[in-house]
């Protein structure tokens, strides 16, 4: 399969372009597109064929659900079967933007894409080729991330097109993604909404709107092999680089340096390529192979962390270790993420 790479401006938008990619998804066939969160792989999200072109092309798990993007509220009322007082509140505050929402769905909806279970996830996403394109189409368009499953996800076409080439129709470049973690997901299904999946909109802003909130134990641990995930994300292992991740924390900033030089020396002493993640102020302070800081606040750290974890395969590292960040507001997406890369694996300093 030749693999159609367009490059679009988001303040400019083609319509020649986004016709093209309509068609193709029309057809049955698959578009990677930017959204603020990161680069998604599109298919008709009513098509069963469709949708399993997705779970192929990335090597999916095929009882990892799917999240269905729509480009107008108007479309919500097609696929979901009730509209909760909290989901309101989410909407009317988020809608269009970085969260995803948990909803009974109608039979409309594939099993395909709710991995057999009876709720749908649905985002309004609010990057405007993504809108310009879900419209165009007029289907909601199912949409996990354009990423060989179990890798970093892009945040970036050039991430796109090195997982995706010839196994797609068409990828559209719009650029680096503003938030860089895939949308916060919440459930409303339930007597009280929780969190599965946390992302730039963050446990904080969500009790701000619909009061307190459930956190699913997924956030913290991975699911075993026997439970079924609710959402996207929940289940298996992600986000990880070729390179064996572990993550370092420790009393204090100073022993957990020490502790990362330490690990670092001995590794290269067995031969190994070493890297290192860490916060901006501290770049200077690791002796490994490759150091790369994702920055010194937390929502740069959120946008930077894919596209480092994807540098350091680029590099070459065969070891990383990580610091450990704040699990406060995002910081909980960003260590969400992290203990994903690595396996939820600790050393402690």
């Amino acid at each position: 399969m030749i693999t159609l790479y367009e490059k679009l401006d988001n303040k400019n938008i083609n319509s020649e372009v986004i016709e093209k990619a309509a068609g193709i998804l029309q057809k049955g066939g698959l578009v990677a597109f930017p959204t603020e969160t990161v680069y998604g792989l599109g298919a008709n999200g009513l098509d069963s064929e469709a949708c399993r072109k997705i779970y192929e092309a990335k090597g999916r798990p095929s009882d990892n659900p799917l999240i269905l993007h729509i480009g107008d509220i108007s479309q919500l009322e097609t696929i979901v079967s009730d509209v909760p007082k909290a989901a309101e509140k989410i909407i009317n505050a988020f809608w269009p933007g970085p969260v995803t929402i948990i909803f009974n769905k109608k039979d409309i909806v594939p099993d395909s894409v709710s991995g057999g279970l009876n709720t749908v996830a649905v985002r309004f996403p609010s990057d405007e080729i993504a809108k310009r394109l879900i419209v165009s189409s007029g289907l909601p368009i199912a949409a996990p991330s354009a990423n060989t499953s179990g890798k970093p996800s892009p945040t970036k076409a050039e991430h796109v097109l090195h997982d995706m080439d010839g196994r797609i129709d068409m990828i559209i470049d719009g650029g680096s993604c503003g938030f860089g973690l895939e949308s916060t997901i919440i459930d409303v299904t339930g007597d009280k909404p929780a969190l599965l999946r946390p992302g730039a909109v963050t446990k904080e802003m969500l009790e701000a709107v619909v009061g307190d909130i459930d956190v699913d134990s997924a956030v913290y641990k991975q699911l075993s092999k026997d439970e079924k995930p609710k959402a996207p994300g929940m289940k298996y292992t992600h986000y990880s680089p070729e390179a064996d991740v572990a993550l370092v924390r420790g009393e204090s900033n100073e022993k957990v340096i020490a502790k990362i030089n330490s690990l670092v020396l001995s590794d290269k002493m067995a031969g190994f390529k070493t890297g290192v993640l860490c916060c901006g102020k501290n770049a200077d302070k690791y002796a490994a192979d490759i150091v790369l800081s994702a920055g010194d606040d937390i929502e740069t750290v959120g946008a930077r962390l894919f596209d480092i974890l994807r540098r350091f395969d680029l590099l070459g590292a065969e070891k990383v270790y990580s610091e450990v960040f704040d699990e406060a507001g995002e910081g909980m997406a960003v260590m969400n993420r992290l203990k994903k890369a690595a396996g939820h694996k600790f050393i402690e300093a």
